[in-house]
């Protein structure tokens, strides 16, 4: 099961116990999911679409709960087993719809009779959770946590998206709207924020389970940039060994480590005994001791001449 599937079936199984809040989540599925259908004979029937089981289960007891309507069910099966069937709850009598409409301020935006609440019913925090929760549950999706933080909710029109945006900015949460094929598409992409959003529907169980992953992943990444750090630092340690012990090898093949000044002797046989120590290791080791400053300077001396051998090597090969 996806991450997104197990948010919706917690959110499946939490239901406000106010009946303003049950019909603000009512009224967000059915914005989400639904739309009211005008029969031939001028009769007006609400009907309600969705692919997820627990959704239509919740909403069927929505229903009953807030104003004791049966709904009509009906399953069509999927010709692919994968992708399950599609759900079809349908309130037949135009009396139940119209107080269905009523109770939840729905204003028909089209033709088609999808239908957007009014701000009457989303004026109270619980009403806005609520409705929030419903609206996931019927459009909404979540990325696997493992890969990235995305949360959406698509939306058919701009009306429904703007809602659902000033929603969210009254818990704090910034929401952006994009445009994909034909839905406006709400989404939020921040790890914190969508632990917010998880907070704000009350899917308790899933934010702390987001929360795990984002610690274990956290601890991960830092994990990495401190082996990635230190790889870097040996391999620098490593090449710029190279390039001195290449320069102490020069000297001693042109002149002789025996002819250098006591000081320079000693840092140079130093470094040709322990090529792969740091220059605070290297400093650590000569009689008396030396700081990483003091190392740093003699094998800088100990370049110069072997670059002055060089430029000579050089200009008698000419």
């Amino acid at each position: 099961m996806s991450f997104s599937s197990h948010v919706k079936d917690e959110l499946a199984g939490t239901c406000g116990s106010a009946r303003h809040c049950q019909i603000a989540e009512l009224a967000a599925m059915f914005c989400m999911d639904g739309h009211i259908q005008t029969a031939a004979d001028g009769r007006s029937q609400a009907v309600l679409h969705t692919e997820n089981l627990a959704v239509a289960r919740k909403c069927f007891t929505l229903l009953k709960k807030t104003f004791n309507i049966n709904t009509e069910i009906l399953v069509r099966r999927s010709m692919v087993p994968a992708k399950g069937g599609l759900y079809i709850l349908a309130v037949p009598k135009q009396l139940d719809v119209e107080r269905m409409m009523n109770a939840m301020r729905l204003t028909c935006l089209t033709k088609s009779g999808e239908c957007i609440p009014g701000k009457l019913i989303l004026q109270n925090d619980c009403c806005r959770r609520a409705f929030l929760r419903g609206a996931y549950l019927a459009a909404g999706s979540m990325s696997n946590p493992e890969k990235g933080y995305h949360f959406e909710i698509a939306c058919s029109g701009p009306e429904k998206a703007g809602q659902l945006q000033e929603v969210l900015a009254s818990f704090g949460v910034d929401a952006r709207i994009i445009l994909r094929k034909k839905y406006h598409v709400l989404y939020v992409k921040e790890g914190d924020q969508i632990v917010d959003i998880l907070n704000i529907m009350a899917a308790h169980i899933s934010l702390l389970e987001l929360e795990n992953i984002r610690i274990l992943k956290g601890v991960r990444e830092a994990v990495n940039r401190q082996v990635n750090c230190e790889t870097a630092n040996i391999s620098k340690t490593t090449s710029a060994a190279r390039g001195q012990i290449n320069d102490i090898q020069l000297i001693q093949q042109r002149m002789g480590l025996e002819n250098l000044p006591p000081l320079l002797r000693e840092m140079a046989e130093a470094r040709l005994n322990w090529p792969d120590v740091s220059l605070k290791e290297l400093g650590s080791l000569l009689d008396p001791p030396v700081g990483k400053s003091g190392v740093n300077h003699r094998l800088r001396k100990l370049k110069e001449l072997a670059d002055s051998l060089r430029v000579i090597e050089e200009d008698v090969s000419c």
